[in-house]
């Protein structure tokens, strides 16, 4: 371990400009939602990437927003919280967006003493003079940080950005043991795939006032069998969720289980219910209970 580098390498920017697909791609596996909806990811999510020498601790945050209410401040704690422990700093944008919707956030970064690496995503539908303007642009407005333009869908240039964070990581043991992809559990993985399919299957404000709890995960040899309960905030988003004579939330099912047996690598049984849980986005109790307000 005496020539051992490791660190914390965590990703900000606005909703939708490719967090987490950048994530997925730096890991090799899909550990975060990736959908066209604002808002998908809500939690903090570690990636881990090992080699011999070196450990990488990437970690996804939710899209930077003004919250509205207490689940959205939430989240936007768990992105002040990848300030405090990055030893480098990914500032995600995509070709012809401005500054972060929260400024105090932006000062945050063009004052900040970690490595700031600018990411200029989605450069694969962008002309060159339009990403030449946007690399002159960003360099004047962010003048600490050293700008990549990648595609994160196409795997643009990742192998470059991954070497210059190599490069930058500390000399540092391991956080976590070398055969750990990311610090969330079993459970989290079933949560998170049950929900992008709601975010996939549902419109307007469905997805957003959805909460997944699996209550029971047994692995056997052979299958994994599991237990799921979506949690909606009013009778009438219950009714939309489970559909006419129950089509919508079977279409859920199927398509979780698909995504499950794939990730788990054996057969899923899972079996799904809706509850509802009035005004839980606001309750400081039940965010507490599905992960959140974690002060």
């Amino acid at each position: 371990m005496e020539n051992h580098k490791a660190g914390f390498v965590n990703i900000i920017g606005n909703p939708n400009v490719g967090k987490s697909t950048l994530m997925n791609a730096f890991i090799g596996e899909k550990l975060s939602i990736i959908t066209s909806k604002a808002q998908t990811t809500r939690h903090r999510i570690f990636g881990i990437v090992n080699g011999d020498d070196f450990q990488i601790v990437f970690s996804d945050t939710p899209g930077i927003i003004k919250p509205a209410y207490e689940l959205q401040q939430s989240m936007m704690d768990f992105v002040k919280s990848a300030f405090e422990d990055a030893d480098v700093l990914i500032y995600m944008v995509e070709i012809g967006e401005k500054e972060l919707k929260d400024e105090a956030f932006f000062d945050k970064i063009t004052a900040s003493k970690l490595p700031v690496l600018l990411l200029l995503n989605k450069i694969d539908i962008s002309s060159q003079e339009v990403l030449e303007n946007q690399v002159q642009w960003w360099s004047e407005k962010v003048p600490n940080a050293e700008i990549y333009p990648i595609s994160a869908l196409t795997n643009f240039n990742i192998d470059t950005v991954f070497n210059r964070i190599l490069e930058l990581l500390p000399a540092s043991p391991p956080f976590y043991p070398k055969d750990q992809i990311t610090d969330k559990p079993e459970r989290f993985f079933v949560n998170e795939t049950v929900r992008e399919k709601i975010l996939i299957n549902y419109k307007k404000e469905i997805p957003y006032a959805v909460e997944v709890e699996t209550e029971e995960f047994i692995e056997d040899e052979d299958i994994i069998r599991i237990r799921s309960v979506i949690m909606v905030e009013r009778d009438t988003q219950k009714g939309i969720i489970i559909g006419h004579k129950g089509a919508a939330l079977k279409r859920v099912g199927v398509q979780s289980r698909k995504d499950l047996e794939k990730f788990f690598g054996k057969q899923v049984h899972i079996e799904i219910y809706v509850k509802v849980n009035k005004n839980w986005r606001s309750n400081q109790n039940q965010l507490k209970r599905f992960g959140y307000n974690q002060k």
